[in-house]
């Protein structure tokens, strides 16, 4: 009997014991370790990209009435961006479409990305995913890509807007 009653203790400290080391653990877990409380886990910050397409922030300006809107975002955790590229008023139909960087507004840069899905009209609107690389994806973080669409009258592009990231 005295045996049973020594089993029967050590089972309530072992019992307790535990619930004081899971308590431990979560509250661990939801403070400082990066995956709880205010800290979600690495790359669990997505962004909102967008930009506002027109012929005046195009190096050189020029006078069109085309306009545009792009809108999307960016995960940085898989270097994803997701965008939706609108325009209206072209002077004819689009010949190519870009993300370019990295340069600030003002700049000129090389083709980042190429948008290769689009409407053949002066108004009408192209969306896609693409992953890009570490570099590309800190360069549009900082504000240093923009998107342009170029048509025949404009070869160098006839709208152009500089693609800003928020945080979500």
């Amino acid at each position: 009997m005295k045996n049973a009653s020594f089993f029967h203790l050590y089972r309530k400290q072992l019992l307790a014991y535990s619930l004081v080391v899971i308590a431990a653990w979560l509250a661990a877990c939801s403070k400082g370790n990066g995956y709880g409380g205010d800290n979600p886990p690495p790359g669990n910050t997505n962004y909102s990209i967008s930009a506002s397409l027109s012929g005046t922030q195009e190096v050189p300006a020029n006078a069109t009435t085309g306009s545009g809107t792009l809108t999307g975002t960016y995960d940085p955790s898989s270097y994803t961006i997701t965008y939706t590229l609108s325009w209206t008023g072209l002077s004819g139909v689009p010949t190519g479409m870009h993300f370019h960087g990295p340069a600030t507004t003002g700049q000129n840069a090389a083709v980042a990305l190429a948008i290769t899905s689009f409407t053949a009209a002066a108004a009408g609107s192209a969306y896609g995913t693409a992953v890009i690389t570490a570099a590309q994806g800190a360069d549009l973080i900082a504000g240093k890509w923009y998107t342009n669409i170029h048509t025949a009258a404009y070869g160098n592009g006839e709208i152009r807007g500089q693609v800003t990231a928020t945080k979500n």
